[in-house]
């Protein structure tokens, strides 16, 4: 099979499409043939490793000191299960499927840069939503799945008002989407060309973090959560810090390793279903582009999910 190789870390260069034995499924696994996947910030950083120390090292503690352990990357996808073990219950060849690599940070599969990828059956792995096609579908368990970690804990009520940094991301713009359906005031922070985005899923308020003035926008929030992580800041983002009500949280998505049990996972995949919850696709590259793919990711200014599109249904 096909499979983008990643043999050292380093620049988007150390990417390579090379030919590799396709994998066959335990007894407690399913095969899936790839549809779709998603080039995320987390793939970019763990390919790089430019990152402070700490991260680095504990970047390497997941995936392997030196280089990878595992030399294809890629931690979600959709596609069709081709095969299952002979022990899997819940699904059968020809399932339309989505799913996550990520369970926790100890607890994760990497592989699905590739034209197919086992998962054990009670993994982060689904029916796909029905109302989603597989590009779509691959454009969901990252950003949904962090949103969603961090979100399910702060109890967000009618009215409050949350703020989110980074709101045009894969992971801000899930984020913005969950804090309205939980009835909060919601205020996106980004750059005014995302502004239009970010409104139609949800956003009450925008602030432009490159203006002059944005500090002076700022209000008194219940919830500021920071979707960009503490690599990336800013004077907005630093006075966004205290401009919390009494009893105010902020929260950044580098705060704490995350994870997503399957029963979140199911619960994500119905607020699909139900449209509460909409992916975003910012572009869309064959597996052969895989390089220009990471290299736009990197720049940092993507809109939602960028997708790497492997077969067609």
């Amino acid at each position: 099979m096909k499979a983008i190789v990643c043999r050292k870390y380093g620049s988007p260069e150390v990417l390579e499409l090379k030919e590799v034995p396709k994998p066959t499924p335990k007894d407690n696994e399913v095969l899936i043939k790839i549809y779709a996947t998603s080039v995320t910030a987390s793939d970019v950083l763990m390919r790089g490793l430019n990152a402070p120390f700490i991260y680095r090292f504990l970047i390497q503690l997941m995936m392997g000191f030196g280089k990878p352990k595992n030399p294809i990357m890629g931690m979600v996808l959709s596609g069709v299960v081709e095969r299952v073990g002979k022990n899997v219950n819940s699904f059968k060849k020809g399932d339309a499927v989505f799913a996550s690599g990520s369970m926790s940070a100890f607890k994760l599969r990497f592989g699905a840069y590739a034209e197919y990828m086992c998962l054990p059956e009670d993994w982060n792995l689904s029916l796909k939503p029905a109302n989603l096609n597989f590009e779509e579908a691959a454009a969901i368990p990252y950003g949904a799945g962090l949103a969603w970690f961090y979100f399910k804990n702060m109890k967000i009520q009618p009215n409050h008002k949350v703020l989110i940094y980074g709101a045009s991301g894969s992971v801000g713009l899930l984020a913005t989407q969950l804090a309205k359906n939980s009835g909060a005031i919601v205020t996106a922070v980004c750059s005014a060309k995302n502004f239009n985005l970010v409104k139609s899923l949800g956003a009450d308020k925008v602030i432009d973090y490159t203006l002059s003035n944005a500090v002076a926008q700022l209000e008194e929030y219940n919830f500021v959560f920071d979707a960009v992580g503490k690599t990336k800041t800013s004077v907005l983002k630093i006075r966004s810090k205290k401009a919390l009500s009494p009893n105010g949280k902020y929260v950044s998505v580098d705060d704490s390793a995350p994870s997503t049990s399957k029963a979140d996972f199911i619960k994500i995949k119905d607020l699909v279903e139900q449209g509460k919850l909409k992916p975003t696709i910012d572009s869309v590259y064959p597996l052969e582009q895989m390089v220009e793919a990471h290299k736009y990711v990197e720049q940092g200014h993507k809109k939602g999910s960028v997708v790497i599109s492997i077969a067609k249904n």
